[in-house]
This record gives C-alpha cells, structure tokens and sequence, in this order.
C-alpha cells in the first residue's frame, strides 16, 4: 500500500473526510531513517485519544514479558500513538496494552488489523496485502457500464459458515448418513477458495446475478451470525486469508456473479478486546450510557458525531470496494443509525437539538457514506437494510435524500408472509396484505427480501410457513414464489429456500442437501431454477421496477376467490405479461381474466408445467370487456396455480 503521511490528513481524519484511514492505522511495512540509515521494519499507528499510555506486544518482543518498557508507543497528534521497530514481521500476531487514565491496563486487538488470529483467539495479525492478479477485468467493465435499477438483480443470500461444510474423516457419507447426521455440527469449515469454485457454478446454474454474503469481518462468536463485529478491516479468519477472498470475489466474478457484502456499520461488539471503551473514555462510542447501549442486540452503538468515528467507517467500506472489488454493500440496521431512540425506552436524553428522535450525525454519516462511495465507485449496490418508513433512502443526496440505490421491502415482506400462513378461508378478510404494497412500491427501488431473518427464531422456514399439510405447503409456496418474481422490485432469497427444507436455518451445520434426493425438493429447486431463468430473460418483470408505469391491476379486489390478476409492462408497451395467481386450493374449470389488448395470449410460465407451456395452444381474446378491460382470455385455473402469459399480435395481412 502506498505511503501516506498523516501529517498531511490528520484533519480529514478528524472531521470525518478520510476515506483511506486504513492505510495509515494499523500495523504496515515502513521504511525509516536514522542516523541516515534507511530501516525496514513495521510500524504501528492507533487511534486512542484518553489513553494514558499504550504499547504494543506480541512475537516480536515476547508480548513484553521480560522488558515493561518494551514496545512503548509515542504520543502523536490528534490522539494517536506510533510505534516502529524492525523486530516485527508478516504474520506475527500482537496486541495493544492501553493503559488507562485510572491505571488499569487492557489488552486491545487493533482497530484497524486486515487480518486476526482466528476465534477463540483474538489477537491481530501483522498483514500485508500481497498484489493480486485479477481476472476479472470484463466484469469490471460491464458493471461500469451497468444501468442496474433497469436490469434484473436476483440475489441469493450466503451463510459461508453453513451453506456447505467440509466431510469428517472416519465417515462413511453415502452409507451412514445417521452417524454424519450427529456430527454435523463439527464438520470443518470450507476455505473461501473451496466455497467460490463450487457457489460459483450453483449460482450460475440457478441464474441467480448476484450473491449476497453475511457479514466476513472478524466476529468472535459464531451464533452472531458475523454481526457483532471484532474487527472491522478483518476478513474473518474462519474461511481463509484476504487472498483467499480475493479469489473467492474474482472467481464469482468471472462466473458472471457480483458480490455484495452484509456490513455493520451501526453498531459492535463488547467483547473486551474489541473497540468498546477502547481507550478507558469511549473512543469509539458515546460517553452517554442511553446513546452507547444497544440493549437489543447486547452491543454498542457507534457514535458519529465524532470524524473519527466516520472516517474509520466510511474508510472501511471503501477498503472492501478498493481491495476486494466487491459489487455492493448491503447496510444493516439503518433504522438503528437514523434514530437515537430505536428499540430504547423513551428518555428525554434521547432527543436531538430540535426536540425529535432522528440522530442528525447518523444521518449525515449515511450522507457522507454513499457520497463517498458513489464519487470513487463506479456503478456500486448501496442497499439499505430499513425497517422504518424514513422517506427519500433511495434518493440523491442532493434532493434531500439518504443517497442509497436500494431498499429492503421489509413491508411486503411481513405482509405477504402473514397472508401466507392463514388458512385459506380466512385469507379473503386479509387480500390488502398481497396488495397493499402497489401503493408504494415506486416510492423507493425496492428489493423484495427472503432472507435469513425469516427463517430463523421460531419463524420456520419458508416452506412450512405455507399453510396446509405436505403437498399442499409445496403448492403454495411455488405461487408465492411466483407472486414474488413478478412483483414490482428486485429480488433476494435466503440460501436453502430455494428447495424447502422444513427445519430452520441452523447457523452451525451445512444446509440439508440430501434432502434433494427426494422429489418433491428437488422439483421445488428445478422449479425455483426455471422461474429465475425466466425472470431474467423477461424485460417486463425488471425494466420497469421504479415507475407505475411497469405495473397495472387486472383485478385488485377478487377478495372473495383469493386471486390476483395484473400486468407487467417493459418500457415498449407492447412487451408486457399477463399474471394470474390462484392463493387458494380451488380449481377452476373456466375462469374469465380482462387483458388490455387484442393478441392471442400464450402460456408463458405456470406453477404447474415443468415446460413453461411455451407449447401451450394460444388463447383467442373475445371483444367483451372485462376487469375494466376491453377484452378477456379464458382458461383452467388450478388451485394454488400462477401462470404468466404472453400476447403474441397477429400480423396485418
């Protein structure tokens, strides 16, 4: 990494304008002078402004055992503190010892490490990230070229830990599955290189574009799913090395898959080695205990009226996008950042200078975040993780927007899931939970989330969500799935949903492969790979995601039948699809839809034909109007069924 002396941006630093802290903090190659000698060694840089004192031990040095004065760091500018010496290599693993005001001494990992010991230990690693041949330079390319909010982007949600697992030596896989079954749990982790190869060719098989990976930056604590963070710059060491990953992006890349990555920039861990109370007087978080508590996930929340705080945030993200060529970041808890009192009891300390609940400086690091990114990055997925109706996220920041280009849909996400799991007679008294999302499904550039969240807790999994006995959850959940894919927004699905495990996600184990020996599961899964191939073949279901103008209702009100019928429409008016989805197990022989034009209508995918009814015969249109259109197609309407039809226009003779 190039050289940059902080002299020359410590006031970026302070004020929150870095975007390359990293290559400053932390432990780096370092040449220095003395007594006009050139030296070669390491030198190491943190931020800990309340620190009375702060060394740094680790191999080098016998982690200061025999000398106390050992590894004693020198008081710089702004609150940090350096230290160089030529004892210190590549992947030696060290500490700092920052000695508080009041005299106690703590072991801190670093801050700005790009690489730890792996769990349980904590120590940070003297790392040096080597040049990396890229081959990924025509996916570059087209992602530069990219209009995203005008092309398809089906994402699938990864779990690296649980989404394949290593074999246990001793086993005997296809003739003991009952003994692999209770060892699940300790089956070996698989290396970033070993998971791209085999993700790589799933994804592209599956026709999914992007992949969407939970949090990698070095956790302590496996049930956290990766996030309550340690180590922000961290690539966690479970999975590999940062080269590892490296590969693990270039290869997805050259598959034809982008990469998004799940970031946490709202809150951490309070693990003690971690950036909680860092330096005895809360660096990294608010002095104000109702402001720093984050009592729901048991962590800390960041405090971003400090340019520090941001720069080291906002630098991390960029150092993903820079280092990893990463395609995107999906922000976690957004609400959690654009409210002092979210999930808090209400307290007068939690207001801000005009009296109400939104956190100024959060807004305005998110501001900063994807100004920053947007300015450097060409083409980047910003998607905000946003449970609250905080208006314009996905708008520029010049307009008086969050400056996002993507948001979770969590609304129709738990509306539709609620719908889902009522009995089917009592689904006509819940219709506005499939509808209501039209009203504002243009508001923002939605995406519509499946994702580990739902399947988790108690929630179940997708499939026995789905009301009704076996056969029936597998029907029903092949129309929501349906439903979903023609729906107004991008897509996302949790890894495993795809071919309907009934237990829950189960963070420690593999997902439950063999259940694809069995034909209802892998039928589902064909079916999940046919519908995705469909979607992007299809300009209709995503050239026209941000306008009303791509979406119209045929019938938004057979309540009664529990049916919805509309159109999808791509920017030329003629290439357009006809929905219909039966949420019921109700068949019927004859059923009348109204279409907006004289064609002949062809099946063009359905719940039930494994073809996708391409050889289907066309349906006549008649002239009488229907569904306040001016004409109506008649067909079988299975329970449980969706179909998807084409108008093919007859020729003027």
């Amino acid at each position: 990494m190039a050289e940059i002396q902080f002299a020359s941006c410590c006031t970026d630093f302070q004020k929150g304008n870095c975007t390359d802290s990293y290559k400053i903090f932390g432990s780096r190659k370092y040449e220095k002078t003395i007594s006009g000698r050139k030296l070669q060694g390491i030198r190491f840089m943190v931020w800990a402004p309340a620190a009375a004192g702060v060394r740094v031990v680790g191999d080098f040095n016998a982690w200061g055992e025999s000398d106390e004065k050992s590894g004693k760091m020198k008081r710089g500018r702004n609150g940090t503190w350096t230290y160089f010496t030529t004892d210190a290599d590549i992947g030696q693993k060290y500490k700092y010892i920052i000695e508080r005001k009041n005299g106690e001494k703590i072991y801190k990992s670093d801050p700005y490490a790009l690489y730890s010991e792996c769990r349980p230990g904590t120590a940070s690693v003297i790392y040096e990230l080597e040049e990396y041949t890229w081959t990924d330079q025509i996916w570059m390319e087209q992602r530069a070229r990219k209009d995203i909010i005008h092309s398809p982007l089906n994402i699938y949600e990864v779990h690296l830990g649980s989404w394949k697992r290593g074999r246990l030596p001793g086993i005997d896989y296809e003739m003991n599955w009952e003994e692999a079954e209770k060892m699940k749990s300790e089956e070996p982790f698989l290396n970033y290189r070993q998971i791209a190869d085999a993700l790589a060719d799933y994804l592209k098989e599956m026709h999914y574009t992007h992949v969407e990976i939970m949090p990698v930056s070095e956790h302590p604590l496996d049930g956290s799913w990766g996030y309550q963070t340690l180590c922000f710059y961290s690539i966690t060491s479970r999975y590999g090395t940062p080269e590892d990953f490296r590969y693990f992006v270039d290869r997805l890349h050259r598959a034809g898959i982008g990469v998004i990555l799940d970031w946490v920039p709202g809150h951490f861990c309070k693990d003690e080695p971690g950036l909680y109370n860092f330096d005895g007087e809360w660096a990294y978080e608010s002095k104000t205990e109702e402001l720093r508590e984050n009592d729901q996930w048991g962590t800390a929340n960041f405090d971003f009226s400090k340019g520090e705080v941001r720069s080291f945030l906002i630098s991390n993200a960029l150092y993903f996008f820079r280092e990893f060529h990463i395609d995107g970041l999906r922000v976690d808890a957004v609400a959690n950042i654009l409210y002092l009192d979210y999930a808090k009891k209400p307290s007068a300390i939690l207001k801000n200078k005009y009296g109400g609940n939104e956190s100024i400086e959060g807004i305005e690091f998110l501001r900063a975040l994807n100004q920053a990114i947007f300015a450097e990055i060409s083409n980047p997925l910003m998607i905000a993780e946003d449970s609250s109706a905080w208006p314009l996220v996905t708008k520029p920041v010049y307009i008086g927007g969050l400056g996002f280009n993507f948001k979770w849909n969590m609304g129709w996400m738990n509306d539709t899931l609620e719908y889902m799991k009522l009995d089917p007679i009592y689904r006509q008294w819940h219709h506005n939970k499939m509808t209501f999302s039209i009203m504002y499904a243009f508001s923002e550039n939605y995406i519509l989330p499946l994702s580990h969240d739902e399947v988790v807790h108690g929630k179940h999994s997708m499939l026995d969500k789905m009301f009704g006995e076996y056969d029936t959850k597998f029907d029903a959940l092949r129309c929501y799935y349906l439903y979903m894919m023609t729906h107004p927004g991008k897509k996302l699905l949790f890894m495993g949903s795809e071919f309907g495990p009934f237990i829950e996600w189960r963070y420690y184990e593999e997902l439950e492969w063999k259940l694809l020996l069995y034909p209802k599961h892998e039928q589902l899964r064909r079916y999940v790979q046919r519908l995705n191939a469909f979607y992007i073949e299809n300009r209709a279901l995503w050239e026209m995601d941000d306008s009303d103008d791509g979406f119209h209702w045929i019938d938004a009100n057979n309540s009664s039948q529990s049916i919805f019928t509309y159109v999808r429409y791509a920017e030329k008016k003629e290439d357009f699809l006809v929905v219909i989805c039966n949420f019921t197990p109700v068949t019927y022989e004859e059923f009348k839809i109204g279409v907006p034009r004289f064609a002949d209508y062809a099946l063009a995918f359905s719940t039930e034909d494994a073809s996708n009814g391409e050889n289907e015969v066309l349906l006549k249109p008649e002239p009488e109007p229907w569904n306040h259109c001016p004409f109506h197609i008649k067909m079988k309407l299975p329970g449980y069924g969706a179909m998807v039809y084409r108008p093919i226009f007859r020729r003027k003779i």
